[in-house]
């Protein structure tokens, strides 16, 4: 008598829970990329008007000021979810986003209450800036968590995918507003909109939230976290090499992150003499392909792995990072090529970030060892990407800032050689 094996059920994504995982993400840099875009229209309303410049300069400094409460935030909320659950820690995270939000939508202006004005700006900013801290830790573990060992990669794109989805409404929202509006009409209250707007997916965010289930893999592991004393030291203690592999691959994975997706733009306009929309229009086309690259890449890793996708990425970087910035000239052809290899090349990283940091760390510690090391490279190295850039420029030196990110990818890829391929792997 011949037996015949049962067919295998084919895997059916949960799209519903990554996209409501993934959501919070979307809205916490929907809200950090509103920030950045409106900030011209704003800063007269926080700071005192009759000087452009310093209201400006007070303005920015609020939003910098946010990146180094990011540490924090990934320590705290991070810890925070290894202790009472993943979707606690996601939860929390959206709420303050979206809280600061809706705050920075209402807030009174400096001409109704003075300096209290900036102090409550600042306040709304802290707020986010832990928020974003907290939900990269949370949401990656999440994911990684709830997604089988052998589709780990694809369940991880969804993060990205979430932000690239971001930054692209955030960047069409500032262009209708300030088409439909005037100068005079967005400084005066057309940009409270645009926080409303991501005030307003932040409360659908967190209803979509309400409804996962937390892991298995917490839940399993629960007692172990709530037992654990003094978790950010037994990160360095226990693991000090995965803090090492984390902090390396993710000096690079930052300064990719905000050279094309920040620096580049007033680069090209202030020093290249681009044309802005021009810019624009190249960042457009290369975040959307930044989009669409994301899954298939996380599907590829978990066919042929991590550490070979980490190291095209990183060597490509290494070797094309200079070569490209001397396509960045006035004209669109080459800004489209710049802006689409650098993000096709970011997305083979980042579609696979959030597998990687999670399979670094045991899981009572790792929201807190993704969070606070994770976080503190970013504040470094990320958040002052910009200023670097455009210092050496105005130094008559831009290239020396493509030679940086040439060297930090030289780190990453000799880092990368030392990782364990880890895809189909259980976590621990």
């Amino acid at each position: 008598m011949s037996t015949t094996a049962a067919p295998e059920v084919e895997h059916k994504l949960p799209v519903k829970t990554l996209v409501s995982a993934s959501i919070g993400n979307a809205v916490e840099w929907f809200d950090w990329t509103v920030y950045a875009t409106f900030v011209v229209y704003f800063a007269g309303q926080f700071f005192p008007s009759d000087n452009e410049a310093l209201a400006l300069i007070g303005a920015t400094s609020t939003y910098a000021l946010a990146f180094f409460f990011r540490p924090l935030g990934g320590w705290l909320l991070g810890r925070f979810a290894d202790l009472k659950g993943r979707k606690a820690g996601m939860l929390l995270t959206i709420l303050l986003m979206a809280g600061g939000s809706l705050v920075i939508a209402v807030l009174p202006t400096y001409e109704a209450v003075g300096w209290l004005a900036p102090v409550l700006l600042l306040l709304a900013r802290v707020a986010q800036g832990m928020s974003l801290g907290g939900e990269v830790s949370n949401a990656s573990a999440y994911l990684a968590e709830i997604a089988p060992p052998a589709r780990r990669g694809r369940y991880s794109a969804f993060f990205y995918i979430s932000t690239g989805s971001a930054l692209l409404v955030a960047s069409l929202m500032g262009v209708a507003l300030t088409s439909a509006l005037s100068e005079d009409q967005l400084q005066a209250w057309g940009w409270r909109i645009a926080f409303a707007v991501g005030g307003l997916l932040g409360i659908v965010g967190l209803w979509l939230r309400r409804s996962l289930a937390e892991t298995d893999q917490f839940e399993e592991n629960a007692e172990k976290a709530r037992a654990t004393k003094n978790p950010l030291w037994l990160t360095l203690r226990d693991h000090p090499r995965a803090v090492a592999q984390l902090c390396a691959f993710t000096m690079l994975s930052t300064l990719s992150y905000y050279t094309f997706f920040s620096a580049l733009t007033p680069f090209a306009i202030n020093f290249r003499d681009a044309d802005g929309t021009d810019v624009f229009i190249a960042l457009s086309i290369g975040t959307a392909l930044f989009v669409a690259a994301c899954y298939p890449f996380g599907a590829l890793s978990d066919r042929f792995g991590r550490k070979p996708q980490m190291l095209v990425w990183s060597g490509a970087i290494a070797v094309l990072i200079v070569p490209l910035s001397f396509l960045v000239q006035p004209n669109l052809f080459s800004l489209v090529v710049v802006f689409s290899v650098g993000l096709v090349l970011y997305a083979l990283l980042a579609s696979i970030a959030p597998a990687i940091m999670s399979e670094l760390f045991p899981t009572e510690l790792r929201g807190v060892g993704i969070g606070a090391w994770y976080n503190l490279t970013v504040a470094v190295f990320g958040g002052t990407a910009p200023l670097v850039i455009t210092a050496l420029s105005e130094a008559g030196h831009p290239l020396v800032f493509f030679w940086y990110v040439a060297g930090a990818a030289v780190i990453a890829f000799l880092t990368i050689l030392t990782l364990p391929e880890t895809k189909g792997s259980q976590l621990r």
